[in-house]
C-alpha cells in the first residue's frame, strides 16, 4: 500500500457537508501548491476560513480529475486574517455575513475572536454594530462553541451532528454532561435520535449491554413507539416480547426492569377486560378523564334556555332559505336538549345545515358558543360554513409555550355554555382530556365528526370508542342531499363506503372524479406529475403549488411522498442560481417550497400537520421563515428536521384539510395500506377536483378491505364500565 500523504492549507470553500456522517468536500489553498485542491474526508463539523491537516492518498476521479482523499482529517480555527475573513463570513456565527466580517477583521485584526468573547462592548465600535447585533453576535458566538464540542463529543461516540443545536437547545450548555450520565435520556427528549443512536453512545461510554438502565429505557421507548402507531398502551407480554428483541437480552433483565419502572410509576400496569396492559401514566390518566366526564355529561340535563321547537325551526328556516329534512329535525330536537351528543355522517348528508340551525337557534337564545377544530384549516372551514369564530384546539386551550401545559383548565375553564368539536375524528385521547378538562362545569359538549375517516394520528379511537359504547346520544346522517348528488366526488365517496367501486367519468367529461389507469409505477409517478404540473392547473386554472395536493397511502417506495416530493420540487420550483439553496436533514429547501410541520411545536404554535410555504432563507440569520395561514414563523437551521417538504403529503396527515384539488396514487406497491377508510379519507379531502393515478386491482383491493386497524386501548372498557 503507498505510503500516506499529508498537505495543510486554508479552507476557501465547503462544497459539501453531510451532517449525518461528517462527510466534506472542501476546497482548500494547501501550502505548496499553486491551484486549489479538493480534499475530501469526514470531520465533526467545518466551516470556510479555518486551517485544514489532512493525512491520505491522492486520487484520480474520472469527473472531477485529481483529488486529496483524507483517512484522517482535522482544522482548526483560522489564526491569519483571510482566514478569519472567511470563516466569520461563512455565515457560522448568527448576525454576521461577509460585509460585517470584512470589518470586524478590519478594526480587530486577530484578536477579534478574543474581543467578541471578553471585550465584546468594543463591537460597537465598527459602524452598523448596536447594542442588539452585539448582545447577538457574542450570544451566537458562544453557543457556537458549545455545540461545536458537543460535535465534536458526538462525532467521538459515532453520532452524526445534524442533532447537535437541538441537543444544545434542549439541554444547554450541560449537554455533554447530561448525555454521560444517561444518553438513553436522549432517545426520549430529542427529537430525530432513536433507541439505536442513544444505546450507541451508552455502549461506547461503558453502560453495559445487560444493565437494568438500558432495559428501562428500552421498554420505556417501545410504549413511545406504540403510541405512534396509536396504541395507548401494550399487553404486558407483547411489550415483553418486543423488549428482548430491540435489547437482544434475557427475558429476566426485562422482567426486573419492567418491575423497576412499575415501582417508580414511569409505567403504570392495568387489567382491562381480562388483559394486563401497561401505559405510560399520562395516557392512562386522559383516557380516565374522558370516561369520567362522559358520566359526569351523560348523567345531567343541558342548561339552554326552554325553547318552543316548532316555532324556532320555522323561524331558522325561514332565516336561512333551507328546509330542514326529518333526520336533520330529528337531530336539532335532540341538540337542544342533549348535554353530550355526536353527530356523524360522510359527506353532502348535511352535517353543516344542521350545526348551522342548532348555532342560529342557540345564539338567539344568549347561548355562549365556541367552536374548534384539530387542524387550522379545518378551524377555518368551520368559520366560514356558519360564519362564527372558530379557532384550532389548541389555540382555544392556550397552549404554553415551552411546556405543553394549557392555560384552560379545570382551574380555568372556558367561557361557553356550548362547545362545538368539529372533525373529532382526529382528536386523540390527550387532545380530547384536555378538551374535557377545560369544559365548564355546566357546558354542553357537541362533537361532529365522519365515523369512516381514518382514526386520529395520534394514540386512541375517541370517537370510534364513544360511539361504539352507546353512552353518548348519536345522530347518525345518512341522507345525501340533492345539491351534494351533483358531484362525483361525494357520491363515489359514498358508493366506496358501501363497498362499491366509483364510477368513473369519461375523459373530457366535466365530472370532478378522474380515474387515470396507469400499470407501471414510474408511469403512475410520470403522469401524476404531469397532472400536477400541467394539466390540471390549464384545465382547472388552479395554481399547481398552493392548490393541487398530492396524497400517498405511504412514505417509501417509488410511490411514497419521499420520492414523490423530490420529482414534484424539481418540476414546480427548480433550483434557481440567484436564490439561495439550503440542505437539512436529508431535504433541500428553496423559497417558494411547500412544507408541512411533522410535530407539535409549542413555542411557535405550530402543530403536526400544518402546511406552509417557505418565503425566505437567510443564509446570514442561518434562518427560513415559513408563512402558515396568516402568520410568518420563524426556524433556526437546526430546527428544520420538524418540517418535511410538502408537495406530497400521506393521507393521515391530509385529515382535517381540504384542497380545491387532489391527486393520489393507487398501486399494489401499497398493498399493506390498501385499506377503504384510506382512500375513503383520501378522496374526501378534495372540494373541486380528485384525480387517481394507478391501477383498477389496486383501488378494487383498498374498497373490498374493510378491516379497520386495531388499536390497544382501555377507553372503550372504562366508557361502558
Amino acid at each position: 500500500m503507498a505510503h500516506p500523504e499529508s498537505l495543510s492549507g486554508l479552507i476557501e470553500r465547503v462544497t459539501f457537508f453531510n451532517e449525518e456522517n461528517g462527510f466534506a468536500v472542501l476546497k482548500v489553498k494547501a501550502q505548496g501548491h499553486r491551484d486549489e485542491i479538493t480534499v475530501l474526508g469526514s470531520l465533526p463539523s467545518v466551516n470556510a476560513g479555518e486551517w485544514v491537516t489532512a493525512e491520505g492518498q491522492w486520487i484520480r476521479d474520472r469527473e472531477f480529475g485529481l483529488q486529496f482523499r483524507a483517512a484522517i482529517l482535522t482544522s482548526t480555527a483560522p489564526t491569519t486574517r483571510e482566514g478569519i475573513e472567511k470563516y466569520l463570513g461563512s455565515g457560522m456565527v448568527k448576525g454576521i455575513g461577509p460585509i460585517y466580517a470584512k470589518k470586524l477583521v478590519a478594526m480587530f485584526s486577530e484578536k477579534i475572536f478574543d474581543v467578541i468573547e471578553t471585550a465584546s462592548a468594543r463591537l460597537e465600535d465598527v459602524n452598523g454594530i448596536g447594542p442588539k447585533r452585539r448582545k447577538q453576535i457574542k450570544d451566537a458566538w458562544a453557543e457556537q462553541k458549545i455545540i461545536r464540542d458537543i460535535m465534536v463529543f458526538l462525532h467521538s461516540q459515532g453520532v452524526s451532528t445534524s442533532r447537535a443545536v437541538r441537543i444544545y437547545k434542549t439541554y444547554g450548555e450541560n449537554a455533554i454532561e447530561k448525555v454521560r450520565t444517561n444518553p438513553y435520556a436522549l432517545a426520549r427528549d430529542i427529537h430525530g435520535i432513536g433507541f439505536k443512536t442513544a444505546d450507541q453512545i451508552a455502549q461506547k461510554i461503558g453502560i453495559s449491554f445487560d444493565s437494568l438502565l438500558r432495559a428501562c429505557a428500552g421498554l420505556s421507548y417501545i410504549l413511545q413507539q406504540a403510541t405512534g402507531e396509536g396504541h395507548c398502551g401494550l399487553p404486558i407480554d407483547l411489550l415483553k416480547e418486543e423488549s428482548c428483541k430491540l435489547l437482544g437480552v434475557e427475558e429476566k433483565i426485562v422482567t426486573d426492569a419492567l418491575e423497576r419502572t412499575l415501582g417508580g410509576n414511569d409505567l403504570v400496569r392495568e387489567e382491562i377486560q381480562g388483559q394486563e396492559l401497561v401505559f405510560l401514566p399520562n395516557l392512562k390518566r386522559a383516557e380516565e378523564t374522558i370516561a369520567e366526564q362522559i358520566g359526569r355529561l351523560r348523567n345531567s340535563a343541558s342548561n339552554f334556555p326552554p325553547i318552543d321547537f316548532e316555532k324556532a325551526v320555522a323561524w331558522c328556516q325561514q332565516k336561512t332559505g333551507k328546509e330542514l329534512a326529518p333526520s336533520q329535525r330529528d337531530a336539532l330536537k335532540l341538540a337542544l336538549t342533549s348535554r353530550v351528543l355526536i353527530i356523524t355522517g360522510g359527506p353532502g348528508v348535511g352535517k353543516t345545515t344542521l350545526v348551522n340551525a342548532i348555532l342560529l337557534i342557540l345564539r338567539a337564545k344568549n347561548v355562549k358558543c365556541l367552536l374548534c377544530a384539530p387542524t387550522g384549516r379545518a378551524a377555518k372551514r368551520l368559520s366560514d360554513t356558519t360564519g362564527v369564530e372558530a379557532k384550532t384546539i389548541h389555540r382555544l386551550l392556550e397552549f404554553q409555550p415551552g411546556t405543553g401545559r394549557t392555560a384552560r383548565n379545570q382551574e380555568s375553564p372556558l367561557d361557553c355554555d356550548l362547545l362545538v368539536v368539529d372533525e373529532t375524528s382526529m382528536v386523540d385521547v390527550s387532545l380530547m382530556a384536555n378538551l374535557f378538562r377545560a369544559l365548564p362545569k355546566n357546558a354542553s359538549l357537541l362533537m361532529v365528526g365522519d365515523i369512516d375517516q381514518l382514526p386520529s394520528v395520534g394514540p386512541g379511537m375517541v370517537l370510534r370508542h364513544l360511539i361504539e359504547s352507546r353512552v353518548v346520544p348519536v345522530v347518525r346522517l345518512t341522507e345525501v342531499f340533492r345539491q351534494a348528488a351533483h358531484s362525483r366526488i361525494i357520491t363515489n365517496a359514498h358508493r366506496i363506503n358501501e363497498g362499491g367501486l366509483p364510477e368513473v367519468a369519461a375523459s373530457g367529461n366535466d365530472s370532478d372524479f378522474f380515474f387515470v389507469e396507469r400499470e407501471e409505477p414510474d408511469q403512475i409517478a410520470a403522469t401524476l406529475v404531469e397532472m400536477v404540473k400541467k394539466r390540471i392547473p390549464a384545465k382547472f386554472g388552479l395554481d399547481p403549488i398552493r392548490d393541487v395536493q398530492v396524497l400517498s397511502p405511504m412514505n417509501r417506495g417509488s410511490l411514497g411522498i419521499r420520492e414523490l416530493n423530490v420529482r414534484l420540487q424539481n418540476e414546480l420550483n427548480p433550483e434557481r442560481m440567484d436564490e439561495p439553496l439550503l440542505e437539512k436533514f436529508g431535504w433541500k429547501f428553496r423559497p417558494r417550497d411547500k412544507v408541512i410541520q411533522t410535530e407539535n411545536n409549542y413555542d411557535k404554535a405550530v402543530f403536526n400537520g400544518d402546511i406552509g410555504q417557505i418565503v425566505k432563507i437567510d443564509t446570514i440569520e442561518r434562518e427560513v421563515t415559513v408563512r402558515f395561514e396568516e402568520r410568518e414563523v420563524i426556524y433556526d437551521y437546526g430546527e428544520l428536521d420538524e418540517v418535511s417538504l410538502a408537495y406530497a403529503i400521506t393521507i393521515h396527515k391530509s385529515q382535517g384539510s381540504e384542497f380545491p384539488a387532489v391527486v393520489i396514487p393507487v398501486a399494489t406497491q401499497h398493498y399493506m395500506l390498501l385499506q377503504r377508510n384510506l382512500v375513503y379519507t383520501g378522496i374526501t379531502r378534495g372540494k373541486k377536483l380528485v384525480v387517481l393515478v394507478g391501477q383498477k386491482k389496486a383501488l378494487s383491493i383498498a374498497v373490498k378491505n374493510n378491516r379497520t386497524e386495531h388499536r390497544f386501548s382501555g377507553l372503550l372498557a372504562r366508557l361502558t364500565a
